[in-house]
This record gives C-alpha cells, structure tokens and sequence, in this order.
C-alpha cells in the first residue's frame, strides 16, 4: 500500500469520527427542533415562522438562536456546499442509522434513483408554493399536554387535511427508509434539494480528478450512493480512502487540462 494511500486512510478515519461527532452535536442542538418541526409545528412548512408559533417549549419558539441557523446555512453551502445533510442534520443522522437495517441497501437501480431523486425538488416547489402562495397557512390547532407523544397524537388528531399530508409523506418517507435506505435525503428533503440547486458554487468540496475510472466504489461506502461532485453528494468524506485509482481528494478543486472531465 502506497504511503498517499496509507495517508488517505488516515484522513478518512479521523473525518469519519469528526463527522460522527459533529452530527451527534447537530442533534443535541437541533434535534427538539426537528421533531417539533414534523410532529407539533402548527404550521404547513416547519422551522420558518416559529416568531409566530404559539408551541412555546418548542426550541424554535423559546430560543433565538435559530435565526441564526438560517444564516449560517447558507455560509456553510459557500464553504462546503451540501455538508450540513451530512454533517450537522438531525434528520440525516437517523436516516443512516435506519438505512443499518435497510434489506434492500442503498443502490437500487441508477436509473429509479435519478428519476426518483427529482421529488426532493418537487417538495422545494411544494414549500415555495405554500409558503408564499397561500401564505403559510396554520393547519392545526398544537395541544398542550403533559407527555410530547401525547401532545403530538392530539396535533395529528386536530390537524387540517394539508398538515396531515405533509406529516403522512415526511414520516412515510422516513420510515421507507428501513426498506430503501437513504430515501428521506435522497428523494423527498426539500433542504437538501435546495442545498442540492446551490452546492455547486462551494469553495471546498470532496472531489473527483480526471482519473476517475467509473469504477463505482466510492458508492458502496457512500450513505448517499453516490460519487464525489454528483447528485446528492454531501463532502461527508467517508469515500476519500476507497478509490483505487486515487481519484478523489477534499479541499479545493485543482485545474485539469483542457480535454481532461472525470
């Protein structure tokens, strides 16, 4: 084994700790939030009008600090373009801890997975849409009891029709998760398809060289199925000790001669 090889190993180890670590932290800090998001959040498009959210032990809702999130997401897309999906999201984290058990892994067909990879924009559109089209409207009345689950089971119980289809697609998505693995963030985030429009503009990035060979192990121990630059990639890094050509690096992208495409 080369000593570039043995020094990529090395690299890729310590990113993946880092990057457990970092997603654990993501959950500490916006975990409460996620699951308010999906399960309490009055509104049809969670975590953008918690100044008007009447769920006051949400963390949305009682701590400023999550005006700030939507500033220092797009900074991190101008530095890392999607890393925040792989890195720091709550719902990515549970996404490739049930994709463990997924029977089915995560490559089912290239072909199903592009076509399919076109809802996460088309719930992009949805959000828009609701959100200023029809003014983000608040489709339940939040219960307050004692229990959070409790509490929940009263929103679903109260919600309107459009909150209840939301809800429906969000957690059928997750749970299509434990067949498919990978599907909430690959095919049905709206986020991540927003992440997805802009990532391309990210100053660094895990990148693939002209050397690539298409030989297609970086989407074996990718959680995404994915290559480095393409669609769904999210700089996790886990692929920067698998290729055998030595075709993917992190950082910025270096210039290739005219001619040369990986």
């Amino acid at each position: 084994m080369s000593e570039s090889v043995v020094a990529k190993t090395g690299v890729a180890v310590r990113l993946k700790v880092l990057r457990r670590g970092a997603q654990v932290l993501g959950a500490a800090v916006l975990g409460q939030w996620s699951l308010y998001g999906v399960l309490r959040c009055p509104f049809v498009v969670p975590y953008v009008s918690c100044q008007n959210c009447p769920v006051i032990t949400c963390h949305g809702r009682v701590l400023p600090m999550y005006w700030g999130f939507w500033l220092a997401l797009p900074a991190s897309v101008i530095l890392f373009g999607r890393a925040f999906c792989g890195w720091a999201c709550p719902g990515g984290l549970a996404v490739a801890l049930l994709g463990k058990v997924a029977p089915l892994g995560r490559t089912y067909g290239s072909k199903f997975a592009r076509l399919a990879g076109g809802g996460k924009y088309l719930a992009l559109a949805g959000c828009l849409y609701v959100f200023y089209a029809m003014g983000q409207p608040r489709a339940d009345v939040p219960i307050r009891v004692g229990a959070f689950f409790q509490a929940a089971a009263l929103t679903f119980e109260h919600a309107g029709l459009l909150w209840i289809v939301r809800s429906a697609i969000v957690l059928g998505f997750l749970a299509l998760g434990l067949v498919l693995a990978g599907a909430w963030c690959r095919f049905a985030c709206p986020t991540g398809g927003a992440l997805e429009l802009v990532k391309g503009a990210s100053l660094f990035k895990v990148f693939k060289t002209s050397a690539c060979n298409g030989c297609g192990k970086c989407t074996k121990v990718c959680e995404m199925a994915t290559r480095p630059e393409e669609a769904n990639c999210t700089n996790c890094g886990d692929c920067l000790d698998s290729c055998p050509v030595e075709a993917i690096g992190f950082g910025r992208k270096p210039k290739e001669g005219p001619g040369k495409t990986a």
